[in-house]
């Protein structure tokens, strides 16, 4: 029997090394992916001047970490400690903290944003707490300037860098040719940055695909962003952007068939 993702084409946009689990798990409900990956995340290239910047890891009362990301690239900053308090914006990133040896203190009972982790009890009062937040360059300021707004010091270590990727020009042809002939019915986009660097890498014949396929994705931000950016797509919006939460509302997605081919 066939699942209820048979006959749905994905492109998956993710970063290039944390496509694979999302892919696994469409492709296990019997959906085929594409991939494409739209950004590529590098770490920052001063480390000493960026560790430099942080100090000692035990001025700090709390350490927050904003991404699966973060995780990867950031993750040395506290290095063996195991006594430290310490923050994650979702379930994804505190998993990959747990899979580091890490335990996390505090994670939103729901979502997975900065608004969400705000509003948790625990750092509603911050008056006189030292809080590091590891996130990528260029991050959102929100949880930051509310923290701060809370009476806490906050310092950032901006552990890694996002750039739009750059496919080859064959890469670009072969997705032309598959979305054309309706091999893609759904393609994500887990944050505004990824949505509009897919936005910037993809044909102009893409561009236009764009408009008539669902956007999957686990934010309201985003969702705004593909209307701010002229996107027509019609968003399919998980309760979360971790993965299970993208494959769940994908699975309930009620318009889930293969289409017809396009010219």
């Amino acid at each position: 029997m066939a699942g209820p993702l048979a006959g749905v084409g994905v492109l998956v946009t993710r970063p290039a090394h944390q496509a694979h689990h999302l892919c696994q798990l469409i492709e296990a409900e019997d959906g085929s992916t594409i991939t494409l990956p739209a950004l590529q995340i590098n770490p920052t290239p001063d480390r000493p001047a960026m560790r430099a910047a942080v100090g000692p890891i035990d001025r700090y009362h709390l350490v927050i970490f904003v991404s699966a990301n973060a995780v990867r690239y950031g993750g040395e900053l506290i290095a063996q400690r195991r006594d430290l308090r310490i923050a994650a914006i979702g379930r994804a990133t505190a998993q990959a903290l747990n899979v580091a040896g890490h335990r996390v203190s505090v994670v939103p009972s729901g979502g997975a944003d900065s608004e969400s982790l705000l509003a948790a009890m625990s750092l509603r009062h911050m008056a006189g707490q030292r809080v590091l937040i590891v996130r990528g360059k260029g991050g959102r300021e929100l949880l930051g300037d509310t923290l701060r707004e809370r009476g806490a010091e906050v310092v950032y270590a901006e552990v890694y860098e996002r750039e739009p990727a750059h496919p080859t020009r064959e890469a670009l042809d072969r997705l032309e040719e598959t979305w054309r002939y309706g091999g893609i019915n759904v393609y994500t986009a887990t944050s505004s940055e990824l949505l509009e660097a897919l936005v910037g890498i993809v044909t102009p014949r893409c561009r236009e695909l764009m408009d008539s396929t669902a956007l999957l994705t686990g934010a309201v931000r985003v969702a705004n962003r593909a209307e701010r950016l002229g996107l027509g797509s019609p968003v399919i919006l998980a309760k979360a952007p971790d993965d299970e939460a993208l494959v769940a509302a994908l699975v309930e997605w009620p318009a889930a068939r293969a289409r017809k081919p396009r010219a």
